[in-house]
């Protein structure tokens, strides 16, 4: 396999654990750098098994909690104790074993509108200007979408916003989302992508020449380039 950036594992198990791995190897650097560690986690099951390594494995001891600035990279519209929740999912297999030094949630019981405009205002007072994420968790669906950039839909096109709501027809739902611009201007992203199901969008998006707004995870070009970590069945038809 000639992916540089690919880095595949034989099962889920390995992956959350390298993933956990990194996630405290970027730690230790951003803290060391810069005294801090801002971080947008992703929702859906792939990363959350790495969330329950770093809260059972990884202790105060292990990593500087107290300096680690938790955000999200997408939210459903539902309140934050609703099982749809990617808030609620963190927070109960990572949050609440842990003492970070601040979390900030998308407040999807919020008009979405208003949601994304006060979580944009939020980074902006965090960073001091725009947003420069240390680390963005994404995963990938089947269609290609990320964090809630779906194939096709309005959130793609955004270009001077950071967060912004995202109307999903195929789902008739809204999202609530980070923005193309908000993810390239990370320090590092990485991809967690398992299962099978996936293994058609990876190809698609690593090998193929298809068009990023039917592949919306295509759009995601940092400077230092996205990593990708796969299962074996996820990575089942790269080249």
């Amino acid at each position: 396999m000639s992916h540089p950036n690919v880095r595949v594992f034989e099962n889920p198990q390995q992956l959350a654990e390298a993933a956990a791995e990194v996630f405290a190897k970027e730690t230790a650097r951003s803290i060391r750098e810069t005294g801090r560690f801002a971080v947008a986690l992703a929702g859906g099951s792939t990363p959350k098994r790495t969330y329950e390594l770093l809260a059972t494995e990884y202790g105060e001891k292990d990593l500087d909690w107290g300096k680690v600035h938790i955000f999200f990279g997408d939210e459903r519209t539902v309140p934050p104790n609703h099982e749809d929740s990617n808030y609620l999912m963190a927070h109960e297999v990572l949050l609440s074993h842990i003492r970070v030094g601040s979390t900030h949630r998308m407040r999807g019981e919020l008009d979405s509108w208003e949601a994304a405009a006060l979580y944009e205002e939020e980074l902006v007072g965090f960073f001091g200007g725009p947003p420069r994420f240390d680390l963005i968790l994404l995963g990938i669906g089947e269609d290609g979408h990320t964090a809630s950039l779906f194939p096709r839909t309005p959130a793609l096109g955004a270009r001077d916003r950071w967060v912004v709501e995202n109307r999903v027809e195929k789902l008739g739902t809204l999202r609530l989302t980070l923005t193309v611009p908000a993810i390239n201007a990370a320090r590092k992203v990485i991809f967690l992508v398992a299962g099978e199901g996936k293994a058609e969008a990876l190809k698609e998006i690593l090998e193929c020449h298809a068009d990023p707004y039917d592949y919306p995870a295509k759009l995601i070009r940092p400077a230092s380039g996205p990593v990708w970590m796969a299962d074996r069945t996820a990575a089942l038809l790269l080249d």
